[in-house]
């Protein structure tokens, strides 16, 4: 194996590259790989200004951010885009035969699209879902090459306790929304029935709820996003390359995408009231499942 090879093996995008091929082929490929991997990587540090104007939106209904957001975006797509081509080049063929390398495509992909409706028709509603959902999946697939362990225990487990507590708040939140939701469905099934003289007039306005029903849930998205940004980071750093093969990720990673789609459904498709409700029960219900399916998982991958 030659020496730019070796040591690298772990590696899905090395571990590509023909063995029987001379050694300064093989040292300049791993060198274009390492470079879009360093592109991609940018792209995703671009991509966190968008998370966080879409974190801002949610919680401090804030559009202030926005405009530099949506600058930092499409540099960030360039740098992307540099980072596929360098890939493709590299192995004669389209990227797409790991994971990693299809969620940096389809990655590239949703924001190239959101960019040109983003152009032609100023929908920037859709912005509030989309720039989290390419972070996550760009940062994801600048994830394919595994990194130094930690550097001692206590980093170790602080950044695992740092996760912990960002996922329960977020299902704390989630679980306001869900009780907020019941208390609509309630207060409506009541006024469309016309009911009084009962406790349950006590129950605060369809507004009100729908407000806190809003609130809650940008909270509890937020609170949950930060907490799979530190789960897939622990998990990369302390399983390498394998950690996205666990089910206990990819059932957060769901989990996460489900709760994506409700906030899409919220701000930019207008869901409001009993819709609205319905989808927070069934988010904190895939939360419920998500939690007990890690709990239940734990011994076996601890083996």
């Amino acid at each position: 194996m030659p020496p730019a090879y070796a040591g690298c093996s772990s590696s899905p995008q090395l571990r590509a590259i023909p063995q029987s091929l001379p050694a300064k082929v093989v040292t300049s490929l791993v060198r274009v790989i390492e470079t879009s991997l360093f592109w991609l990587r940018a792209a995703a540090c671009l991509y966190a200004l968008g998370l966080l104007h879409s974190m801002l939106a949610l919680v401090r209904r804030n559009q202030n951010l926005y405009p530099v957001a949506l600058g930092a975006f499409r540099v960030g797509v360039v740098l992307h885009g540099v980072a596929l081509v360098e890939v493709a080049m590299a192995y004669g063929r389209l990227p797409l035969d790991t994971s990693f390398e299809t969620l940096s495509v389809c990655g590239f992909l949703i924001a190239l699209v959101f960019l040109i409706v983003e152009w032609r028709y100023h929908f920037a509603s859709t912005a509030v879902a989309l720039f989290p959902l390419v972070f996550l999946m760009t940062l994801v697939a600048s994830m394919e090459q595994p990194v130094a362990a930690w550097p001692n225990v206590g980093v170790r487990d602080a950044w695992l306790v740092v996760h912990i507590v960002l996922v329960l708040a977020g299902f704390a939140a989630l679980l306001l929304t869900a009780v907020a939701s019941i208390f609509y469905l309630i207060q409506e099934r009541r006024l469309k029935q016309k009911r009084s003289g009962t406790l349950l007039e006590k129950l605060p306005p369809l507004a009100t709820l729908d407000n806190l029903i809003s609130v809650s849930m940008g909270l509890g998205f937020v609170l949950l996003t930060l907490g799979v940004i530190f789960a897939i980071i622990w998990a990369w750093v302390e399983f390498q390359t394998r950690w996205i093969t666990y089910p206990s990720v990819q059932f957060s990673l769901f989990t996460w995408l489900l709760c994506l789609v409700m906030i899409f459904l919220r701000t930019s498709a207008g869901w409001r009231g009993r819709k609205a409700a319905v989808m927070a029960l069934a988010v904190l219900g895939c939360a419920a499942l998500t939690w007990a399916a890690q709990v239940g998982l734990r011994p076996a991958l601890e083996r």
